[in-house]
């Protein structure tokens, strides 16, 4: 890990939209399949938690590497998973204001993640 330095992405409005993103999926989303089965929404919470806590590309968490190390287009997969899932879940669970408010919220995180996802599939990235 560099020291002194923080990865491409990890800054306060990126980091802030991605973790707006990753809680908005990490409610919602149980929350939307409890009523069609609890052990779905139990099993949601674990994928959208569990994975992103698990597996990670080394070098590009500010606080340490991952327990699991994976290639950069996994980390990015889990980030697309959690806008998807915070994007249908809202859609099942609220109004249309509500539920297009966070689909805009998750169309423009890819805009804002774009630094990090090329850090993350860069060779340099990876031999941090």
């Amino acid at each position: 890990m560099r020291t002194g330095t923080r990865p491409p992405g990890h800054d306060p409005v990126r980091g802030g939209l991605r973790f707006a993103v990753e809680m908005t999926a990490w409610v919602c989303t149980p929350w939307a399949l409890w009523p069609l089965s609890v052990p779905l929404a139990i099993g949601a919470v674990l994928l959208l938690i569990g994975l992103p806590a698990l597996f990670g590309t080394p070098g590009d968490r500010p606080g340490g590497d991952p327990p699991v190390a994976v290639p950069g287009i996994v980390t990015i997969a889990l980030v697309v998973l959690q806008a998807v899932a915070a994007a249908a879940s809202a859609w099942a669970l609220w109004g249309t204001w509500v539920a297009a408010s966070v689909t805009a919220l998750c169309l423009i995180l890819p805009f804002t993640e774009l630094p990090r996802w090329r850090a993350l599939l860069s060779a340099a990235h990876r031999s941090d």
